[in-house]
This record gives structure tokens, sequence and C-alpha cells, in this order.
């Protein structure tokens, strides 16, 4: 077992089965947050369509001006320059409902395996490194390549494309023997299904979009890179979850508030008295040992407690 693979039994927060109950799951939160905003989007394409019905044409450009221009990415450097943000939000933007059903059907398959084979912290740094990587080639491509500068003005990136093909390929370096359907003559390897995704992936896309095409193979790279470097001891995944983590605690209640005294603090790390206090108990052998020594030595050179366990002897009579 490679120590990639035992990251699945060390992280605390991973769970070895996929559900859509499940807390925590990075997966589903990754999934969900593409749908909600694929759905947001019909939606509000759908008021623009109520409120100009008497000119769908209208409604439609009115519509991809105000909305859609906010969070996908223009190819451009102008454009992009004036909306940076839109290089993260791109990769949750989806125009079509078969792309997005595609790209989130392959996205829970790899992150299932990927999940079962490295843990539950791995998933959403991939994905967002593979879009960003697919990002920078898309922009690269249409700015520096000659065939096509001319069609960067009009140029625009969405989807998840790059960040799922990020994905199917880190899992697959991590375990490319990994079994699927193991009822199957023993299983089929998970490469195979990876080619199957890859091939088709690209097939989809255009050959008149280089540029769409040059984002998913650099996705794919990013994907690994990612691995590489996590082999040689460089894990790009640790400071991004640090940083979801210290997000996530803002709004946590049951941290800890900073320079604020916890109960355990105040009452055994930094109290000023002792929690408790030991009280001997009075037997006839500890009094004679009491008395003997005041014989030899003098009352003064009783201890404290020597002396309260005197005093409570004679109060009690023994």
């Amino acid at each position: 077992m490679t120590s990639i693979q035992r990251m699945a039994y060390t992280e605390k927060k991973y769970k070895q089965k996929i559900a859509l109950d499940q807390s925590g799951n990075a997966l589903i939160m990754l999934i969900a947050v593409c749908l909600i905003v694929f759905v947001g989007m019909a939606f509000m394409k759908a008021v623009w369509y109520f409120r100009y019905n008497d000119n769908q044409e209208m409604a439609l450009s009115l519509y991809n001006r105000n909305i859609p221009g906010l969070f996908i990415m223009p190819a451009e450097f102008n454009s992009l320059i004036s909306r940076p943000w839109t290089i993260i939000t791109h990769m949750f933007v989806h125009d079509n409902i078969w792309r997005v059903f595609a790209n989130m059907l392959w996205l829970w398959c790899f992150g299932y395996f990927m999940q079962d084979m490295t843990g539950n912290r791995k998933i959403v740094p991939v994905f967002i490194y593979g879009a960003i990587g697919g990002a920078i080639a898309f922009i690269l491509a249409y700015n520096f390549l000659p065939a096509l500068q001319p069609l960067a003005a009009g140029a625009s990136a969405t989807g998840a494309a790059a960040g799922v093909m990020a994905v199917a390929i880190a899992a697959t370096l991590v375990s490319p023997g990994y079994r699927i359907f193991p009822m199957i003559g023993g299983g089929i390897p998970l490469w195979v299904l990876t080619a199957i995704y890859v091939i088709s992936d690209l097939a989809t896309v255009s050959i008149s979009d280089t540029g769409n095409l040059i984002a998913h193979l650099a996705g794919g790279f990013t994907g690994f890179l990612f691995i590489w470097f996590l082999r040689q001891g460089y894990d790009w995944s640790e400071w991004l979850n640090n940083f979801f983590d210290w997000v996530n605690n803002l709004f946590n209640p049951d941290k800890p508030q900073k320079g604020k005294k916890t109960i355990r603090d105040e009452l055994f790390y930094k109290s000023s008295t002792t929690p408790f206090k030991k009280i001997p108990n009075v037997t006839p052998q500890r009094v004679d040992e009491i008395l003997d020594k005041i014989n030899q030595q003098g009352y003064q050179f009783l201890t404290d407690e020597e002396k309260d366990l005197l005093k409570r002897a004679s109060e009690e009579d023994i």
C-alpha cells in the first residue's frame, strides 16, 4: 500500500461510504454547488423570458449580457482584468443541461474512486487546481496562438470539464489497477474507464473549439502534476484545506474564541489555586508518631499537616 493510499485511513473526516446525506462529504458538496448554480441561472433565465415574453431574442440577449457575463471567464485580457473573479466562478457555471449532467456524472464517478483511495480532503483542491490550470491554458492559447488571437474577443470558458479531467487523471495515477465492477471477470481496471472518459470528452469538443480542447488537456496535466508533487512530498492541498477550515470556523459557534478562557484552562491549567486539598485520615498509629516527634524534637518542628491532624485527633478523642 502506497503512502497516498494510506491517507484514506488517517484523515479524521474521511468516511468510507458515499451517501447523499453524509456530513462533510466534499464530493457531494462540490456537485451540489455546481447543480445549485445551474438551477439558479436557469431560474434567472426564465425570469428574463417572462419579463420580455413578446421578444425572446431580446430576452436572451439581455440575459446573456447581465447574468452569465458576470460569471463566465472571457479569453481577452482586457475583459478578464475587469472580471478577475471569473477565473474561479466559471468552473461552476454550465449553460447546457446535458453538459452539466455529463460533467457531474463523471465527477461523481472519479471523485468516488479518489475519495476511496486518498480521503476526503483531496477532491476539491484537485478540482480547483485543474479548472484553474485549464483556465490559464485557455487564456494563453487565445492570446498567444496566432490562429486563435482573432477569436479572443468573443471566446469564453465555462463548465467543470477541466476540473473533472484533473480528478480523473489524479485518481487513475494514484492506483491505475484499482478495480471497478468486481463481479465482471474480477473487475475492470480504472485506467480503462479513464481512457473511455478522455476519448469521449475530447471527441465531444468541436475540432474548431481549440481553446476548450487545450483547456481540457491542461486540466488533466494539472491533475498529473498534483499527484507527481504529492509523491515528492509536496501536498498542494494542504494550504487550501487550511483556508477552507479557517473560513468554516468563522461560522462555527463551537470554536473557542481567541483570548477567551475555557473552563478547562480556568480550573486546571491556569488556576491560581489547587483544585483539591488532601486531608489525611486520623489513626491512633499516626497520632502516636506525632507525639513521639514532639517528645524528641518539640512541638515547633511539627508541620502544618501534623498540627492539623493532632488538633482533629483531640476533637475526635483519639
